[in-house]
């Protein structure tokens, strides 16, 4: 069963792990978060990561370790991990990882509804999905291979492997979908005959 977190947010969490390698200040975690691609995984922006480093000090999960300046610039404060983020940390990766959590993505909302278009405007549409979803599954094998070549272990790809997948079985039901609903048989028969579509 899920915890109510104090701070839910996966950003939170994202900050809590970058964290617990070294103390920084906030733009030095964006930085971080960017260079290692993380926006791919999660949804955050410069302010959302200001607000959820304020959020885990209010909880207790970080704290100011010190204050630098450097030149003219202001004052910028570094956050180390407290013991307290460092238990948070464990506990909400391990519940991640352990816990199925119901989701609810657009696209299993939009099959639950198909039927409000006649096939004749779903296929194309089915279409157009399908040709996404293969430049994402390429995009995602590149980011795998450019960065194994960089010497990067496949420990710190493996939610693009998972991308990778997930991305692939989604295509084949695309592509599946498409088959019967163009099959004699399949679902557009009584679709087609339901919009008065040949």
């Amino acid at each position: 069963m899920a915890t109510r977190r104090k701070v839910s947010n996966l950003l939170g969490l994202a900050v809590l792990a970058y964290l617990s390698r070294q103390p920084m200040h906030p733009y030095e975690l964006g930085r971080t978060l960017k260079s290692n691609g993380d926006e791919r995984s999660i949804k955050y922006n410069h302010g959302s990561l200001y607000m959820v480093v304020q959020q885990l000090a209010k909880a207790g999960f970080v704290a100011p370790w010190e204050t630098e300046r450097d030149g003219s610039r202001p004052e910028r404060t570094v956050y180390a991990l407290t013991d307290a983020g460092r238990a948070e940390l464990h506990d909400w990766l391990c519940e991640l990882i352990e816990q199925p959590q119901r989701e609810y993505p657009s696209f299993i909302a939009a099959l639950s509804l198909v039927a409000g278009l006649p096939p004749s405007e779903v296929v194309p549409r089915l279409r157009i999905r399908a040709d996404e979803l293969a430049e994402q599954i390429a995009e995602a094998r590149g980011v795998i291979d450019r960065s194994l070549a960089e010497g990067v272990s496949r420990l710190f790809l493996i939610e693009e492997e998972f991308r990778v997948a997930m991305l692939t079985t989604e295509l084949d039901f695309v592509r599946r979908f498409i088959g019967e609903i163009n099959q004699p048989g399949g679902y557009g028969r009584m679709w087609r005959e339901f919009y008065e579509e040949k």
